[in-house]
C-alpha cells in the first residue's frame, strides 16, 4: 500500500540451489543450502514526515531455536483476462533469507502466480509490492495485478462495512507475465527468524537487499534466470523499485556482492522520489510546496468549487502546473526573502483562490496550504472531508478521531474490503493455514526505526537518481510513472519532477495520469493502468 508516509529477494554466483516442491495444504523444509548476503551496518534514523514517531530501538536477536520447514500451498484456478482463459498455478508460502554467514535470518511470505501450460523459461515476471514502508502488498494484490479482486459496491465512497466481495479479475496482467507478490519482513506473514534482526530488513538498503535476495532465489527456485524481469511498486514502493536495480545488480560500494541481475522494466505507483533523512525533501519549501498545487486544484475541479470553464482535468491540470512552477514558486521564494510586497501577495492569494476554491484570506497569510488543512477545508461549508488518499471520497468533518489513516475519508472505508477480500482469497483460493495474523500494515516499532541512511549514496540525493544510475547501465530498461489526480499523499507533479531532475531517458519513460487517487487502480481506471502495464511489459520484453 500506498502514501508517502505509509504506503508504503538470491543465491551468490556458483552457489547450487535445490529448493523442495511445494504441495497444496502442507508445509515442505526448504532444501536451499545458505545463500551469503552482506549484513546490515547502518544505524536506524528518525523516519522524515509529518506524522515521524519518536525513535524506537531494533528489536535484538533472541535465543536461537530450531526453525520449522518452510509452509507453502499450492492451488490451480483459471480466470478470463482479454477474452482468453488463463489458467495457472498459485504458490504461497515462505523463504528463508539468511545473512553473510549462512544463518537464516528471516522468512519472506510471497504469492507466485505461474500461468499453466509449456514450460517458456523466457516468459516474462513481475515482482509486486505496496510501500509504508511496513506495508504488505496485498493493495496491489488484490487490486488490479492479481488474479482476484475486490469488489466494493461503489467507486466512491463504498460501504466499509460487510459484506464484501472478491471475485475474478479480467484486468490482471497474468495473461503477459508471471507474477510475484511480496511482502518485506515485518509485513504480511513475513518476519524476522534465527539469528535475525529488525535491523537486517528495516532501512532502505538492508530492504532493497533482502528484496533482491529473495528475487534472486525466485529465479533459482523456478528457473528463471533468462526471463524479462519487471518490478512493480507503490508509495514507499516506489522508493523499493528505484533501488532494487542496483541492488539486484551489485557491485562493491553498494552491497558488497555482485548478483548481476538486470530488469527490463520498472512500474512506480503513488511515486514518491523525493530524498529523505536528514537533508530532508530534495528542492526546497518553496518548490515543494508549488508542486503541490496541482493536486489541490485537481480536487477543487472535480468538487466543482471554481469556475471550470469548459476545461478539462487534463488541460485545467496542465494550466495550474505551469502556473505552480512559473509565478506560485517565484512568489514563494520572493516571500521568503521578504521580499514581496502586499500588494503582490494579495494578487498571488486571488489567484490561487481560482485555482483552488478556497477563499483568498486562507491564502493569503502564509500563501501555503498544507495536504490536511486543505483536506479539511474545502468542503467545510458542506460539513465535509476529502480525503488524503483518495480527495473523491469524503466523511463528516465532525467527530474525527485524527488519525491520518484510519480517519482518512478514503482508507477509513476501502480498507475494510480490501482487507476481507484478500483473506477471503487466502483461505478459499490459496488454502492457505498460517497460525500467525496477517499484517497488512505495521507501523508500530518498523516505522520509527527504519534507517533513511544509506551506503555509497550522497546524502540528500534523489532516489530517482537511483533509477537514472540504472537506465545508465541498462539502455534497454524502461520505466512507468503512474499517478492519480486525486492523489494528495504523493502528488503527481512532484514525482514528475524528480523523474525529470534526474534525467531519466525520456524515450524510456512513459509518464501517466489517471482519474484516481493514491490506489489509482480503484474504479474504471483499472483497465487503463492495467493496458499501460502490458504495453510496457511488450516493449520491454523484445
Amino acid at each position: 500500500m500506498k502514501t508517502a508516509l505509509f504506503l508504503a529477494t538470491v543465491a551468490l554466483a556458483g552457489v547450487s540451489l535445490a529448493v523442495q516442491p511445494a504441495f497444496a495444504q502442507t508445509s515442505q523444509p526448504a532444501q536451499s543450502p545458505p545463500t551469503q548476503v552482506p549484513p546490515s551496518q547502518a544505524a536506524p534514523s528518525q523516519a522524515a514526515g509529518p506524522f515521524a514517531i519518536p525513535m524506537s530501538r531494533p528489536t535484538p536477536p533472541g535465543p536461537v531455536e530450531p526453525l520449522a520447514a518452510p509452509k507453502r500451498f499450492t492451488a490451480q484456478r483459471t480466470i478470463a483476462v482479454k477474452g482468453q482463459k488463463v489458467a495457472y498455478t498459485s504458490i504461497a508460502g515462505e523463504t528463508y533469507l539468511y545473512n553473510r554467514a549462512g544463518d537464516p535470518i528471516g522468512s519472506l511470505f510471497s504469492f507466485t502466480y505461474l500461468r499453466d501450460g509449456p514450460r517458456d523459461p523466457r516468459r516474462p515476471v513481475m515482482f509486486v509490492f505496496n510501500g509504508g514502508p511496513g506495508s504488505s502488498s496485498l493493495w496491489l494484490h488484490m487490486g488490479v495485478v492479481g488474479p482476484r479482486r475486490v469488489v466494493l459496491d461503489r467507486e466512491v465512497n463504498p460501504s466499509n462495512t460487510p459484506p464484501f466481495g472478491v471475485a475474478d479479475n479480467p484486468y490482471s496482467v497474468l495473461d503477459v507475465a508471471d507474477l510475484v507478490f511480496i511482502d518485506p519482513v515485518g509485513t504480511g506473514w513475513s518476519r524476522v527468524v534465527g539469528k535475525g534482526s529488525t535491523a537486517d530488513f528495516w532501512g532502505v538498503d538492508e530492504d532493497a537487499d533482502t528484496v533482491a535476495q529473495f528475487i534472486e532465489l525466485w529465479l533459482t527456485e523456478h528457473g528463471r534466470w533468462g526471463s524479462p524481469k519487471f518490478v512493480m511498486g507503490e508509495s514507499y514502493g516506489s522508493i523499493r523499485a528505484a533501488v532494487l536495480p542496483r541492488a539486484l545488480m551489485g557491485g562493491p560500494l553498494y552491497v558488497g556482492l555482485m548478483r548481476g541481475v538486470t530488469l527490463n522494466g520498472v512500474v512506480l505507483l503513488g511515486t514518491t522520489l523525493g530524498a529523505r533523512g536528514a537533508s530532508g525533501e530534495a528542492g526546497g519549501a518553496e518548490v515543494r510546496q508549488a508542486l503541490q498545487l496541482p493536486a489541490l486544484a485537481d480536487t477543487a475541479w472535480y468538487h466543482e468549487r471554481i469556475d471550470r470553464r469548459g476545461r478539462s482535468l487534463e488541460a485545467f491540470h496542465q494550466e495550474v502546473r505551469a502556473f505552480a512552477q512559473g509565478d506560485y514558486a517565484e512568489a514563494l521564494k520572493r516571500d521568503r526573502a521578504g521580499q514581496l510586497s502586499v500588494a503582490e501577495r494579495d494578487a498571488m492569494a486571488a489567484r490561487l483562490a481560482g485555482y483552488t476554491g478556497l477563499a483568498p484570506e486562507v491564502w493569503a497569510k502564509s500563501l501555503r496550504l498544507s495536504d490536511a488543512e486543505f483536506s479539511r477545508r474545502l468542503l467545510a461549508d458542506r460539513g465535509l472531508q476529502v480525503g488524503v488518499y483518495d480527495s473523491r471520497y469524503t466523511l463528516p468533518l465532525a467527530g474525527s478521531g485524527g488519525d491520518p489513516v484510519g480517519d482518512d475519508p478514503a482508507m477509513g472505508r476501502y480498507v475494510p474490503g480490501f482487507v476481507a477480500a484478500f483473506h477471503q482469497m487466502a483461505s478459499e483460493d490459496l488454502k492457505i493455514r498460517m497460525e500467525r495474523p496477517y499484517g497488512a500494515i505495521v507501523w508500530k516499532d518498523l516505522l520509527p526505526a527504519w534507517n533513511w541512511n544509506r551506503t555509497g549514496v550522497p546524502p540528500g540525493q534523489s532516489f530517482a537518481t537511483d533509477l537514472a544510475v540504472a537506465m545508465r547501465r541498462n539502455e534497454t530498461m524502461r520505466v512507468l510513472v503512474a499517478s492519480g489526480y486525486y492523489d494528495l499523499a504523493t502528488h503527481t507533479a512532484p514525482a514528475e519532477y524528480e523523474i525529470q531532475q534526474a534525467g531519466l531517458p525520456a524515450d524510456r519513460v512513459m509518464l501517466r495520469r489517471y482519474a484516481s487517487g493514491h490506489m489509482l487502480y480503484l474504479g474504471d481506471t483499472a483497465e487503463a493502468f492495467a493496458d499501460d502495464v502490458r504495453t510496457l511489459i511488450r516493449a520491454a520484453s523484445k
